[in-house]
């Protein structure tokens, strides 16, 4: 596969850009761009709707090389990168993904906080949960196109549900560890290498 040009990034549930693994593999693309690598990286605030989240996003990559383009998502970031990768026919990195939104975020509906700022408050509406139901990604197509790290001690979700979604990928299913995956920048060297891109010089 050819060595990616553009990466999204997208995170999960009450989460942001601010998030650890947002910031570290981010800081990492950075410096790749200043050792001379032409690398497009965005890593944009979701809304908390799953349709305007996806239509953003489509927006966003309209233009990019599908050849040269990954989504990274994390938890419900996951879910939406697999939505992006069938639609768009592009590789996706899945860190922990939620599978099944719908089940799992509906006894969320009301007022939520952001993880990363507990003063910005949002509603998590019941009509998200239709939202979620009509863009289903399962089963996806062309698992080589996936790589999929998942963390046996998932307190979050089930990690079983998340291999069971993604059987015939490139699944690296981690011993102990949790949903947040905890110490992803001791994975980064790995992640980096999927992408086809070097660990940044020091």
């Amino acid at each position: 596969m050819s060595t990616p040009t553009h990466l999204l990034y997208l995170h999960g549930f009450r989460s942001s850009p601010q998030s650890a693994k947002a910031r570290q593999l981010g800081a990492a693309i950075a410096q790749l761009q200043q050792q001379g690598h032409d690398l497009t990286w965005l890593c944009p605030q979701l809304p908390p709707s799953p349709a305007e989240a996806i239509a953003e996003l489509k927006a966003l990559v309209v233009d990019w090389p599908r050849e040269r383009m990954v989504v990274i998502g994390s938890s419900l970031g996951g879910f939406y990168a697999t939505v992006l990768a069938e639609a768009f026919d592009c590789r996706a990195l899945l860190i922990t993904p939620a599978v099944a939104p719908a089940r799992d975020l509906a006894r969320h509906i009301g007022e939520q906080t952001s993880f990363h700022n507990p003063a910005d408050h949002f509603f998590f509406r019941p009509e998200f949960i239709a939202e979620f139901e009509a863009m289903d990604p399962y089963p996806i197509t062309r698992a080589e196109r996936y790589h999929v790290l998942v963390a046996e001690g998932d307190e979050v979700l089930d990690w079983r549900e998340m291999v069971a979604h993604y059987l015939g990928t490139q699944l690296t299913v981690l011993p102990g560890n949790d949903h947040a995956l905890s110490d992803f920048a001791t994975h980064l060297p790995t992640v980096l290498g999927w992408l086809g891109l070097p660990v940044p010089l020091a």
